[in-house]
C-alpha cells in the first residue's frame, strides 16, 4: 500500500492553526492533532504514565490517576533535563501513534497538526510543511484576548517557541492568517485542492 501523502502543520503560539486545521477537515482531509496524541499516550493505565510517575513522584498525578499536566508542566519548564527526560519519554511514543492514525487515514491526504515540528525537526517526515504565520503582534494580542494573559506573559509564551522566521524557513507553503475567515479558508480551498492532486499523483506512482 502506497505510503499515505502527509502535510505537517505547524505555527506559532496562537497563530490559528486549530482553526486552519479544522477547515482542512471540513474539506475531507483526515486530521491527526499530536496534542490530542500526547494526551493519549500518557493517559490513566498506560506504561509511560507509570514511567512519568516513578520519575516525578505521585504529586504529578491528579486524583484520579490522571496526569496533571499543569503541574508536570510546571515541574519540567523550571528545569530543562527534566524538559529533554519528558520529552526523550513521550516522543518516541506520539511519532509512532502518529504514523499508526495516518496509515489507517480515509481523507485523500492527512494533515498532521504538530505544534512542535520546528523544535523537534520533524520536517522530513511530511511531503509538504504548511505554516499558519501571523505578525507576532497579533499573536500576543490574541493571547491577551484568548487566555486573559498580560503583554509580558504573552511576549514569553513566543520567545519560547522556535522563532517565526525559523519556522518559515521550512516552510514549503504559507497561510497568512492576518485578515479575516473568508481570506483564511479560500487559502485553505485553494492547497486543498493542490494536496488532493499531489496524494493522487502520489499514489499512482
Amino acid at each position: 500500500m502506497a505510503r499515505r501523502f502527509r502535510v505537517g502543520l505547524t505555527g506559532g503560539i496562537a497563530s490559528g492553526k486549530s482553526t486552519v486545521a479544522n477547515l482542512f477537515a471540513a474539506l475531507g482531509a483526515t486530521l491527526v492533532d499530536t496534542d490530542l496524541l500526547a494526551r493519549e499516550v500518557v493517559a490513566p493505565g498506560s506504561a509511560l504514565l507509570s514511567e512519568i510517575s516513578r520519575h516525578f513522584g505521585a504529586d504529578v498525578l491528579q486524583a484520579d490517576g490522571g496526569l496533571d499536566r499543569a503541574k508536570l508542566r510546571e515541574r519540567v519548564f523550571a528545569d530543562p533535563a527534566e524538559r529533554r527526560w519528558l520529552e526523550q519519554l513521550t516522543h518516541p511514543a506520539i511519532r509512532a501513534l502518529t504514523d499508526q492514525r495516518c496509515e489507517s487515514a480515509t481523507g485523500p491526504y492527512v494533515i498532521v497538526a504538530i505544534p512542535l515540528l520546528v523544535e523537534t525537526a520533524a520536517e522530513d517526515r511530511f511531503d509538504r510543511v504548511l505554516v499558519v504565520d501571523c505578525e507576532p503582534g497579533l499573536q500576543v494580542a490574541r493571547l491577551q484576548a484568548r487566555d486573559g494573559a498580560t503583554r509580558a506573559q504573552a511576549a514569553r509564551m513566543l520567545a519560547a517557541q522556535a522563532t517565526r522566521e525559523q519556522r518559515l524557513a521550512l516552510a514549503d507553503d504559507v497561510i497568512h492568517n492576518d485578515g479575516d475567515i473568508a481570506a483564511l479558508r479560500d487559502q485553505v480551498e485553494k492547497l486543498h485542492r493542490r494536496y488532493t492532486a499531489a496524494a493522487s499523483a502520489q499514489s499512482d506512482s
